[in-house]
């Protein structure tokens, strides 16, 4: 029961990857607001989990700064506070890779990086009510795989969509971790490898998956319960003088330094 006595917004948090963080938040003693853009699923979500702890459903678009400023007043209204922020919420799912258009650039990153940043915005007021906090970002390894495998006739320059909003969130939990510790908030960050959820399975190919496996150096494939406990860490007291830092969950892929 590491996080007793907590309040956790997990965005995102309707399906995948996001849902399991609340299961493992949940079974860890806090309480959860589950936030999602789709009423139906968070709902479900609800339903699903409820009988782990108290949770409830926020409706949201991370992307809105109206939506994110009136899910974190939902939350406080529900529960009396917030002690932490997981930024989970994410444009993968159904990410185009074909669409190269700056249009698209600027949908994945006004989801996958300015929606991390306006979630934080709304929340941070009450952390450092609350006497701080912890927020937790999710990035990706892809964000340190910069070589790709261009097509044989050039074509004009890749917008590195997915990769560079990842990027930008590495940045954004090193900026806001050096501004915010002063009011004892933590800000960190979770950089998962390919995990195997429902997500990953639509799209990435079996044998890409079993090919990133191999390249492991625990040849492990990794599920989303294997990135729970670096969240819970995170979340938790055991975490309390940690802050700006990035860690890598891949199963030893990527090893930045």
């Amino acid at each position: 029961m590491r996080l007793e006595g907590k309040v956790a917004i997990i965005t995102g948090a309707g399906q995948g990857i996001g849902k399991t963080y609340a299961r493992r938040f949940l079974a860890e003693g806090a309480k959860v607001a589950i936030v999602d853009i789709d009423a139906e699923r968070g709902k479900t979500a609800v339903a699903e989990l409820e009988e782990l702890g108290e949770v409830t459903f926020v409706a949201a678009d991370v992307a809105s700064e109206e939506s994110t400023e009136d899910c974190v007043r939902q939350v406080v209204e529900r529960f009396g506070q917030v002690d932490v922020l997981l930024n989970n919420a994410g444009l993968y799912y159904d990410m185009d890779y074909g669409d190269q258009s700056y249009d698209y650039l600027k949908r994945v990153f006004d989801i996958n990086c300015h929606g991390a940043w306006l979630m934080s915005r709304a929340a941070t007021p009450h952390l450092v009510e609350r006497g701080g906090g912890s927020i937790i970002n999710v990035s990706s390894t892809g964000a340190y795989l910069y070589v790709k495998n261009p097509p044989a006739e050039f074509s004009g320059i890749s917008s590195y969509a997915y990769a560079w909003s990842k990027w930008g969130i590495v940045g954004l939990t090193k900026m806001s971790a050096g501004e915010l510790g002063r009011w004892n908030i933590r800000v960190n960050c979770i950089a998962p490898g390919v995990t195997v959820s429902d997500a990953t399975k639509k799209q990435v190919p079996e044998d890409r998956i079993a090919a990133i496996t191999a390249m492991s150096a625990m040849k492990r494939t990794l599920t989303p319960e294997d990135l729970t406990g670096t969240a819970v860490f995170f979340a938790s007291e055991d975490s309390a003088l940690v802050t700006g830092q990035v860690l890598v969950v891949d199963a030893g892929v990527v090893m930045p330094g």
